[in-house]
């Protein structure tokens, strides 16, 4: 009697193949469970590769710099050394300074880059965004603004210090001045960049010109004025320091100037170490700031590798 309980060929195929497909389907799920190639996982090595090499060269720098200045290449006395600069830090942050104490001085020039950066970003946000959706405006007061942005800002501080003495007033003027129109420009940009179908199908849909303004305009500017913040604090922190300089009772910049007098290079230096300190603190935190305000944009493929 002729068994007909055979397996088919047939079958043995489907089964086989669905077998096959469940494992491939499977297996990029596990491969992610175990971490083995994970994109974020995959980024994080990225970041970190990319922070030790960082690391590494300030290393090499600074080494080669005291190597130098071992040898008698470079003369510590007009470009200063290693050693000396750490130092100094390590004496401010100790026993403190000339002026008082290290905190004292920072505080002092973080509030004036801070109120300088504040102040001269809302106003150069919103002028900006105002000249750049009312026409008339905009010609009414371009003839003005080129002439003020063509004026070296720099040059201002010390009018400002005469007029406003050496408090924190004459220094939060010249951030506010520095910052404004790098954030005014990018702003004005921005506005005159919206897609005019947006502007129009919001109007038919019933907006006011406010919530036109609210939006529309001011989120599809957003990324011009965004980008004009990671140079402002910058240029706020400058107006800071240049106005200590030219006159002061406190501050990093009066910590500098008095290093400068006493022709002491390492004490300029360090107090150079800490403005840097702080202007990368203050882009980190504005780029923290950046990807949670513009989650909503999708992701752009970049051809070039970003500067992180």
């Amino acid at each position: 009697m002729i068994d007909t309980a055979h397996d088919s060929p047939a079958g043995n195929d489907t089964s086989l193949s669905e077998a096959t497909r469940a494992e491939r389907v499977q297996a990029p799920v596990a491969g992610a469970r175990r971490g083995g190639s994970s994109p974020r996982q995959a980024a994080r090595r990225r970041r970190l590769v990319l922070a030790g090499a960082r690391g590494a060269i300030v290393v090499i720098a600074l080494t080669a710099w005291q190597l130098l200045v071992n040898a008698k290449v470079v003369d510590p006395f007009f470009w200063g050394e290693p050693s000396g600069v750490w130092a100094d830090l390590r004496d401010w942050v100790t026993v403190g300074t000339s002026q008082g104490s290290l905190g004292e001085q920072v505080v002092t020039t973080l509030e004036e880059a801070v109120l300088g950066f504040v102040i001269g970003s809302v106003l150069g946000i919103v002028l900006g965004i105002a000249l750049g959706r009312v026409q008339l405006l905009s010609e009414l007061f371009a003839p003005f603004l080129k002439a003020a942005n063509s004026i070296p800002r720099i040059i201002l501080g010390s009018i400002f210090t005469v007029a406003f003495g050496f408090g924190i007033q004459s220094k939060v003027i010249l951030a506010v001045v520095l910052v404004f129109f790098g954030v005014f420009f990018n702003a004005f940009q921005g506005a005159r960049e919206v897609d005019r179908n947006l502007i129009a199908n919001a109007r038919l849909l019933g907006a006011t010109r406010w919530q036109v303004a609210r939006d529309v305009v001011l989120p599809s500017a957003f990324t011009w004025i965004l980008a004009s913040l990671h140079i402002s604090f910058g240029f706020a922190l400058i107006g800071a320091l240049v106005g200590e300089i030219l006159g002061a009772n406190k501050g990093l910049g009066l910590l500098i100037r008095s290093s400068q007098n006493n022709f002491d290079m390492n004490g300029v230096l360090a107090g150079m170490v800490l403005v840097a300190v702080i202007a990368l603190t203050a882009e980190g935190l504005i780029t923290v700031l950046e990807r949670r305000l513009l989650r909503w944009r999708p992701p752009q493929a970049h051809g070039g590798a970003a500067i992180e």
